[in-house]
């Protein structure tokens, strides 16, 4: 029987301040199907794990899914207002609703279908703060291999991408108990 993490993340995550206000400032755009991502979420969990202050983001990955302006125009305005916010971090903002162009897919349906072709299962992982202030997620692949600190590619990844991206990222220089799968 798989390990229900959810009550632990969702704790990890109320106990960052620094994280709910970025999730503050990015519901506060009111989005369609909007989450934040990616190393937002996996390198949270992956610091907790090893008992790390909170590791360097490269960017934080905005999602969100709206069929009626797919344009990237329309990202840059939104990644150029939450700059205006919060100039000291770097957003990044796509719709998943074009993003299967790029990726050479069959239209998704909403995020949760998107996410599930990112590149790793514990890279697969989005959070938002709801109306409510509770903090909501999806996770095609589920809580457990950012939990157990395994990193193996999705299964709708390409492995020789996902292969060259795990050389590239070096995780485990800084996450030491990861455990890497080929």
């Amino acid at each position: 029987m798989k390990a229900d993490f959810t009550t632990e993340f969702i704790s990890i995550i109320e106990n960052d301040t620094w994280m709910l206000h970025i999730l503050e400032t990015v519901r506060n755009l009111h989005l369609p199907d909007c989450w934040i991502g990616a190393g937002f979420v996996r390198n949270k969990i992956w610091d907790y794990k090893h008992n790390n202050k909170k590791t360097s983001l490269n960017d934080v990955d905005i999602i969100y899914f709206d069929k009626s302006d797919i344009t990237k125009a329309r990202e840059f305005v939104l990644e150029e207002h939450l700059k205006a916010i919060n100039p000291s971090v770097n957003w990044s903002v796509k719709n998943q609703a074009r993003m299967h162009v790029r990726n050479g897919h069959s239209p998704y349906k909403n995020c949760y279908e998107a996410i599930s072709y990112w590149p790793e299962t514990a890279t697969a992982i989005a959070i938002q703060l709801n109306s409510n202030n509770q903090i909501k997620h999806i996770a095609p692949y589920g809580l457990e291999d950012a939990f157990n600190l395994v990193v193996r590619p999705t299964p709708n990844f390409d492995l020789t991408t996902y292969h060259n991206r795990i050389a590239r990222k070096k995780w485990d220089d800084t996450w030491k108990m990861l455990v890497v799968e080929e």
